[in-house]
């Protein structure tokens, strides 16, 4: 038997995008922090446990070795919906099959890949559970089989759940393991998990196969954050939660006071943090419980920082698709859920939380605090062709009313073994794929391109985008947060570096934006013409007409003052 003081072991990332938990870069999922955690708990030295990336071993072979050379490889991934990303790109199963080859010693599978596997990661495509040719797979907590297989000497397990208590322990003992994450400590925002499982049963979700919600103490959760924030961390999301209103309840009803120990003592312990953002919001707990779900959602606006969403899965506007799926929400109480928001957190800094939602004439120059995010799921069972023209509705009403949402996800379903549409899979997603693809274009021709003007109107100024590509001779980049917006800048700068822009175009998900403050004497051509009202021409006479002691001086009928003036601009609010 193998003692575990002995036990070498290697985590791989692999990645996970869950209903309600998410691990690409620049985020880490609490996978890998609860099981280095449950190893230490076990027996394991920290220093016997390294952390690997799915990139980083594709990038240097000679990682590699970790995998083969380790008395333990544990590997973490698994897509249950589907997703494009930028930080990071999750592991396919063939890589997955690699390290299994790759490894001389014993591997262990887990985290939410234990319900199955498609050909690609993507939507729209049937998946089924494999073994991927390694030695255990978790079919309960991989936490809980990683800890037993240690204590057994790596004989065996029994497949079972965590409970709180150790999640409590595992959770804050696995804090080391951030600090292996190439992305450490600047570009890594932590994922918390606040609760799993859900109180609904919709047909194509994978999170009640978790079962009934169940909580953690929000004592718990602040001590995982200021261990978290001891090693470095400076970015977290409360992401891993069917509910976030729901958090220390009854599982449906919000519960105020619980939400106010959790923020509140998330920035007691983390004074200095950079981002606190969170996920998961059902509107039907608004729509049920109108005026507790307002103080919650007051108590997240007072603590978050700004640019913040709420998921709201309304997965379809068409109540026959409502009805067939187990939905728990109408359009109508949809609706209405993104108008509260609107008006108790829609304020953006330096106005008036009264005045919500603050936009227009008078609105500040930063994002808006809080504001839902509408996720709509396509491929579910009774979809037909009016299914389409009710999400279009939906949407046009909300805009029309006025009212904001900081995104669209528009996706195609995965159906996944042990959920109801298991037995339909993902055939009315291919018959429709035709259909989908026009409706999704328009949508955000139509909606998604005027909605992202009015959230983030020219001059707005979105601090700390982290350049991440170059693409067609500008440089794209993100904010750390929840759903960030996509920035291209023009000209091709340093990768990695951060910077403060100001939004001066839109797309339909991702803005255009210049270095902010622009540095009239020192800006290109092409960051001239980039703000609204400026052409070549005028671009011109300003470079021709240099120095200048102060945007005044500039004869100009556009306001330079929004994307030239020296306003400080903070990380956090």
């Amino acid at each position: 038997m193998t003692h575990p003081a002995d036990l070498s072991v290697t985590l791989v990332d692999g990645y996970v995008d869950e209903p309600a938990h998410f691990g690409v870069p620049p985020y880490v999922s609490t996978y890998p922090r609860v099981t280095a955690g449950a190893l230490v708990d076990a027996g394991v030295p920290e220093g016997n446990v390294t952390y690997r990336t799915i990139d980083e071993l594709r990038e240097e072979r000679r990682t590699w070795r970790d995998v083969a050379d380790a008395d333990l490889l544990v590997y973490l991934g698994g897509m249950t919906v589907p997703g494009k990303y930028v930080g990071g790109t999750p592991a396919e199963p063939d890589e997955v099959r690699e390290l299994a080859w790759t490894a001389e010693g014993t591997t262990l599978m887990g985290g939410p890949i234990r319900f199955g596997v498609g050909e690609e990661n993507a939507g729209g495509v049937d998946t089924e559970r494999r073994d991927l040719d390694f030695d255990f797979v978790a079919k309960g907590d991989v936490e809980a089989a990683a800890h037993d297989l240690v204590e057994s000497g790596l004989e065996g397990f029994g497949d079972r759940v965590r409970d709180n208590d150790e999640l409590d322990r595992w959770a804050a003992a696995g804090a080391f393991v951030i600090e292996q994450h190439p992305n450490h400590p600047d570009y890594l925002i932590c994922e918390l998990e606040t609760s799993r499982g859900c109180a609904y049963r919709c047909s194509f979700c994978t999170e009640p196969l978790y079962g009934n919600p169940a909580f953690r103490a929000a004592d718990s959760v602040v001590k995982e954050v200021a261990r978290l924030y001891e090693r470095g961390a400076r970015h977290f999301r409360l992401g891993r939660q069917a509910d976030i209103l729901a958090f220390g309840g009854d599982g449906e009803a919000p519960n105020p006071d619980a939400l106010r120990r959790l923020y509140g003592g998330i920035r007691e312990v983390a004074p200095a943090l950079g981002t606190l953002h969170l996920d998961n919001m059902n509107p039907i707990t608004i729509a049920r419980w109108p005026e507790e779900s307002r103080e919650c959602i007051r108590i997240i606006a007072e603590h978050n920082t700004a640019g913040d969403t709420a998921a709201f899965g309304l997965e379809s506007a068409d109540p026959v698709v409502q009805e067939e799926n187990d939905l728990n929400v109408s359009a109508d109480e949809c609706f209405e859920a993104v108008r509260i928001v609107n008006e108790e957190a829609g304020w953006r800094p330096g106005n008036d939380p009264s005045a919500a939602p603050t936009r227009g004439e008078g609105a500040s120059n930063r994002l808006p605090k809080l504001l839902p995010g509408i996720n709509l799921l396509h491929g579910l069972k009774g979809e037909r062709e009016e299914t389409f023209e009710h999400n279009e509705r939906f949407l046009r009403r909300v805009y029309d009313a006025g009212l904001m949402v900081r995104r669209i996800n528009i996706r195609q379903v995965m159906a996944f073994a042990g959920t109801e549409m298991s037995d339909t899979g993902a055939r009315i997603a291919k018959d429709h794929k035709k259909l989908f693809k026009t409706y999704k274009r328009r949508v955000r021709e139509e909606i998604d391109h005027p909605m992202l003007a009015r959230v983030a109107p020219p001059g707005t100024v979105l601090p700390d985008v982290h350049l991440e590509y170059h693409r067609d001779g500008r440089t794209f980049g993100r904010q750390l947060g929840t759903y960030p917006l996509l920035v291209a800048v023009p000209g091709e700068r340093e990768l990695g570096a951060t910077m403060d822009v100001a939004v001066v175009d839109h797309g339909y998900r991702s803005v255009t934006g210049v270095p902010y403050p622009l540095d009239l004497n020192g800006a290109t051509m092409d960051e001239l013409t980039a703000i609204p009202g400026i052409g070549k021409r005028r671009a011109g006479d300003i470079v021709v007409n240099r120095p200048y002691d102060s945007p005044e001086e500039v004869a100009s009928a556009v306001d330079l003052a929004k994307f030239t003036a020296a306003r400080g601009a903070e990380s956090a609010d």
